[in-house]
């Protein structure tokens, strides 16, 4: 079964269809031609607005591992040779801290739908058995429900579709660099640590999980990806995308400057 087809995400797929048509007629006196592009534009802020606290909840359980990972550091040294002594110490350590292991996962997985939902609209070419008239629509003369890849493989991407989609690609690429430096976490200070620490702690507190240097690095060129995926979806979507990763730059420098631990005082994590 297509989960687009599924009753929920469908009903979320028509109520967002109609929101974004809805806009693009409100902008179609000012912006004409671009209205549709410039409601993809707008319905993706709205949901991103929308979806502000799950990125206040992830960014405050980030700052609640970082300062917990120390504590945990000394838990997995003390007893890691007896995994049943190790855990629920751990659990016992969260419990005292006012914190969870999974503080922030809950709220992002709850905004799969929404998402899904969103994106739908910008892939699907029938919405309610009517032809997706949003893709009917295009932005500097490309087509939003046309792709890059597709555009290429037909034959028909002129020099305008290519600087169109390059330019979002390369804009997604910026971003993506300005987040891994602008949002790197930093190791917690702490003493230097027995032998046992060092072989089977992560950065993040988790117990009996050793993540290799070389993997976290190449985790962290995972948001590029984004770029390159704009590449195979259309324009509308990649529009979205452009819009989403730009946004949730911005949402997180601010979240972070707001919750970031204040010298002398600890955060406790309570989502």
């Amino acid at each position: 079964m297509n989960i687009y087809d599924f009753p929920p995400i469908r009903a979320l797929i028509s109520g967002v269809y109609w929101l974004v048509t809805r806009l693009s007629e409100l902008l179609d006196p000012l912006a004409g031609s671009a209205s549709a592009a410039l409601a993809v534009i707008a319905l993706t802020i709205v949901v991103r607005m929308l979806l502000i606290p799950v990125g206040r909840s992830q960014v405050r359980a980030n700052f609640a591992r970082m300062r917990l990972a120390p504590k945990l550091q000394e838990l997995q040294a003390r007893y890691g040779k007896n995994p049943e002594v190790l855990q629920r110490k751990t659990m016992e350590l969260y419990r005292e801290e006012n914190a969870s292991p999974f503080a922030g996962c809950l709220p992002m997985l709850a905004q799969t739908p929404v998402l899904m939902a969103v994106y739908g609209v910008f892939i699907r070419p029938t919405i309610d058995g009517a032809p997706n008239a949003l893709l009917t629509h295009d932005w500097f003369g490309v087509p939003l429900g046309k792709s890059f890849v597709g555009m290429i493989g037909a034959g028909v991407a002129d020099p305008i579709t290519i600087a169109v989609f390059l330019g979002i690609m390369i804009f997604i690429a910026l971003v993506a660099q300005a987040s891994r430096k602008l949002l790197a976490t930093p190791a917690p200070e702490q003493a230097t640590p027995p032998p046992a620490q060092n072989r089977s702690s992560s950065r993040d507190g988790v117990p009996n999980v050793q993540i290799p240097p070389g993997l976290i690095k190449g985790m962290s060129f995972l948001p590029f990806m984004t770029a390159v995926f704009a590449a195979f979806v259309p324009l509308a979507a990649a529009l979205y995308l452009a819009t989403t990763t730009a946004w949730t730059l911005g949402e997180r420098l601010i979240l972070t400057r707001i919750y970031r631990p204040r010298e002398g005082t600890e955060t406790r994590e309570n989502d």
